[in-house]
């Protein structure tokens, strides 16, 4: 996983959170950040329109953290890389 990748994701998460960029890490739980459920909405959507891909709601579910995020993230990222390169 890219450096660039983890920072755009750290940084959607604490702008959306509105909390200082050093306070999150690719280590950081969302419990730790007290992300509830409305938060992570938000959140979402800010990551869909940052990296311009669509998060399916069932993936959205069993996300508890930063580095999950990050993972699936990059998961999305690739499936639409490939899906461009076929057509």
């Amino acid at each position: 996983m890219s450096d660039d990748l983890i920072q755009r994701v750290l940084k959607v998460i604490a702008t959306s959170k509105r909390i200082p960029l050093e306070t999150v890490t690719i280590d950081s739980d969302f419990q730790q950040l007290t992300i509830d459920s409305m938060d992570a909405v938000e959140i979402l959507f800010a990551m869909e329109n940052e990296f311009d891909i669509s998060i399916p709601d069932e993936e959205v579910r069993s996300v508890r953290n930063v580095r999950q995020m990050c993972e699936g993230v990059e998961r999305l990222l690739a499936a639409k890389s490939d899906a461009a390169a076929k057509q």
